[in-house]
């Protein structure tokens, strides 16, 4: 279950999921950061702080990610 604290004290812990799952899904894909970012049209620098979980994404943006992906967006968010 998902632990959700008051604006002071947010886990990040689901940002966190959602950045590892990316990567590991990117890798699989024998993709770089630079060249997901440029499909997607942002920086690489953006997607290196999502795959850390340091950024936020719209709902649109992680079903964008996951369509270039190639997986249901439900499974950026399943914890490894």
């Amino acid at each position: 279950m998902w632990r959700v604290r008051d604006r002071m004290g947010v886990t990040g812990e689901l940002q966190r999921t959602v950045g590892q799952n990316l990567r590991k899904y990117r890798q699989e894909r024998q993709l770089s950061q630079e060249e997901l970012a440029e499909v997607l049209g942002v920086h690489r620098t953006y997607m290196g702080g999502v795959e850390r979980g340091e950024r936020n994404l719209t709902l649109q943006s992680v079903e964008r990610i996951a369509t270039r992906l190639g997986i249901d967006p439900r499974e950026l968010f399943e914890k490894g």
